[in-house]
């Protein structure tokens, strides 16, 4: 089975005022609904009021990610599952709770991680 993640950035959102709850339990039962078909590996949102640091080979921190990055945020869903087929009918289920598109990408297997 592939780890999926289901992603979306921050200006992807956007929710009518008084739509937010709604939106949230929405998502949370999708996420429920993961968990309960064993699916669910992890997930969250990038915090958006800590800014990125990036770190050099020789621990050296400098303030912000790579300048010519687009910005990382938004939320985020790795599931663990059997085809694409299947993560795209899991992405368009939390498309619909979030009331937005979602990226859809695999991620690649690593034997020794």
């Amino acid at each position: 089975m592939a780890k999926y993640l289901i992603s979306f950035p921050s200006a992807a959102m956007v929710v009518p005022d008084g739509e937010l709850g709604a939106v949230g339990r929405d998502a949370h039962a999708v996420i429920d609904e993961a968990k309960a078909a064993s699916v669910y590996v992890f997930g969250g949102g990038i915090d958006e009021d800590v800014p990125p640091v990036l770190v050099s080979a020789d621990g050296t921190v400098a303030m912000g990610g790579y300048p010519w990055a687009p910005t990382l945020d938004g939320g985020f869903t790795v599931l663990e599952l059997p085809s694409r087929d299947e993560a795209v009918a899991w992405a368009a289920r939390i498309a619909k709770a979030c009331r937005c598109d979602q990226e859809l990408r695999v991620f690649g297997f690593d034997p020794q991680s």
